[in-house]
């Protein structure tokens, strides 16, 4: 079982940044790779980035690609979201996600086997 918290969420304007962590429960989190999802309102839940477990391989979303990066620290348990260049469009709820096929870096939800309660990013134009 792994229990995941996100943070990082807030109000900021179109070019700002903000960091997105996500803290995770158990000894077990360096076997899981994570993803990051957002939701915006009325829209479906969509893929924004992924990692493995080593951190070696990543996978974008073609509209945060070169804007956002993912990272990991093991150690800590946490998986990271950097986002510059913030666009009223990435407006959603973000949520990080564990996929227990640690190396894959899968842009499909349904292989993510826990997910954390969500952070509201809102980028203001």
């Amino acid at each position: 079982q792994v229990q995941l918290v996100e943070s990082g969420g807030g109000l900021v304007q179109a070019g700002g940044s903000l960091r997105l962590s996500c803290g995770a429960s158990g000894r077990t989190f360096s076997r899981y790779a994570m993803g990051w999802f957002r939701q915006a309102p009325g829209k479906e839940r969509e893929f924004v980035a992924s990692i493995s477990w080593s951190g070696r391989i990543t996978n974008y979303a073609d509209s945060v690609k070169g804007r956002f990066t993912i990272s990991r620290d093991n150690a800590k348990n946490t998986v990271y979201l950097q986002m510059n260049s913030l666009q009223p469009e990435d407006t959603a709820v973000y949520y990080c996600a564990a996929n227990g096929f640690g190396s894959s870096v899968s842009t499909a939800g349904r292989h993510y086997d826990y997910w954390g309660q969500g952070t509201q990013v809102t980028v203001s134009s």
